[in-house]
């Protein structure tokens, strides 16, 4: 149970305002209805959505998402690990049609910015007077000669979730004990920095249990990652002799290059082949489609942002948050999508009244189970600012799980980690039973 200041607190401070930007009423919005539409329905697009209708009930507010089901990204590791269930990470958008907003389970094809209109792959159009893109990732398959769609079924990335995420555990289970699980890690930036190696811990701890003659193999495109110190003591601590990490280094690179669907096979940049039982490829990323389709990625796949709002920088009346958008030091997670959704739904409300928005403030923290009631975490407050005289995010008052921290302390961790799954989802699909779930 999650009690009214634990949740707001959990969500920065900020659940029941937006950002730190004054609550606008209903009485206070233009005369007609205004049409917004969110194009991704996740952490970032449900909680402008959730926020918009709540503050102003008269929004036409839809939200474009193919997924009738959500199923949560963050988190998923654990279900690796036997920590939760796949079920328990599978939320309807039951919540938000109840508040009036409309999902359309559809795709997003194209975009007309100067007619504000939104085609959609069923055939229909969207009018909007504000657009948010909140698509998520898209793969750049071609970065690993041999890695496609297709192949993804056989060596799969389980970097979006859903059937991929199942794919993956099934093949583990599927394994002989004694096989070699392969897991490959694309060079920055890419959806949750840490995610690879807290797989990593639950991949291993699922081994440890249930085939310990297993062994788990990194190749890392990285010379180092997320919370090293703290991950790399639990690799000794509870998977020495199961995990093998590879970092790349002045000598290997160990960034993959090549991979065979049909034999399994993997080669890095150094020459190195390995075969495994189970492939896990997670590979270069960029913004979704649609952003790019809209001409809001640059040379790079990604959106960069107007730091005060999200505003894409590339192209004017659009809004881009969450994976899709680079935003400096600022990560790609679903608690930043979350807090990029507050300030986006507060500018929005702002332009649609003629109103002031206040300074945008910005926080991201990301938890990483590493077993058993232990979890290490990172995180840092964001405000706009100035460097070299461009815009940018500056972080504030950063933090991050250290190597030798108490058991409770790391207990600590696991249980607000929890906590924060059930707000988030309770805030950005107004799933209200979500605040009383246990795992």
């Amino acid at each position: 149970m999650i009690d009214r200041r634990e949740f707001g607190r959990l969500l920065g401070g900020m659940a029941l305002v937006t950002s730190g930007v004054r609550a606008v009423t209903a009485p206070a919005l233009a005369t007609g209805k205004a049409k917004v539409v969110i194009v991704g329905g996740g952490a970032g697009g449900g909680t402008v959505a959730r926020i918009l209708k709540t503050e102003a009930p008269q929004l036409d507010v839809t939200i474009v998402e193919k997924r009738e089901i959500y199923t949560s990204c963050f988190n998923s590791n654990h279900f690796f690990g036997g920590f939760r269930s796949f079920a328990s990470l599978q939320h309807s958008y039951d919540g938000l049609r109840k508040l009036g907003i409309t999902v359309a389970n559809d795709i997003a094809t194209d975009i007309d910015v100067s007619g504000k209109t939104v085609k959609l792959a069923g055939g229909g159009t969207l009018a909007f007077d504000q657009l948010v893109l909140s698509p998520g990732i898209g793969f750049n398959y071609s970065a690993i000669e041999g890695y496609s769609a297709e192949a993804a079924e056989i060596l799969p990335h389980a970097w979006t979730a859903g059937s991929q995420t199942l794919l993956l555990m099934q093949q583990l289970e599927a394994m002989d004990d004694g096989g070699v699980v392969i897991m490959t890690v694309p060079g920055n930036p890419y959806r949750c920095p840490p995610g690879p190696y807290e797989r990593a811990c639950m991949i291993a701890h699922y081994l440890k249990m249930h085939k310990p003659k297993s062994k788990l193999v990194i190749l890392d495109a990285k010379t180092t990652f997320s919370k090293q110190g703290a991950f790399e003591e639990a690799f000794d601590k509870y998977y020495s002799g199961i995990i093998d990490l590879n970092l790349t280094n002045e000598i290997d690179d160990f960034r993959v290059v090549r991979v065979d669907a049909n034999t399994r096979e993997v080669e890095t940049a150094s020459g190195l082949k390995l075969k495994g039982a189970v492939v896990n490829v997670i590979p270069v990323q960029t913004a979704g489609e649609i952003a790019i389709a809209a001409g809001c990625a640059d040379a790079k796949g990604w959106c960069p942002i107007k730091p005060q709002n999200f505003a894409s920088a590339l192209v004017d009346g659009v809004y881009v948050l969450g994976d899709s958008a680079i935003a400096n030091d600022m990560p790609k997670s679903a608690y930043s999508a979350n807090s990029q959704g507050r300030v986006v739904a507060a500018d929005i409300l702002a332009a649609l009244t003629g109103g002031e928005p206040g300074v945008a403030r910005y926080r991201n923290t990301c938890w990483s189970l590493l077993a058993a009631d232990d979890s290490i975490k990172i995180g840092a407050d964001y405000t706009p600012g100035e460097k070299d005289g461009k815009p940018i995010l500056v972080p504030h008052d950063p933090f991050v799980s250290q190597k030798g921290e108490t058991a409770e302390m790391r207990r600590k961790n696991y249980a607000e980690g929890l906590a924060w799954y059930h707000a988030i989802i309770s805030d950005a699909f107004n799933d209200n039973a979500a605040l009383t779930q246990k795992g």
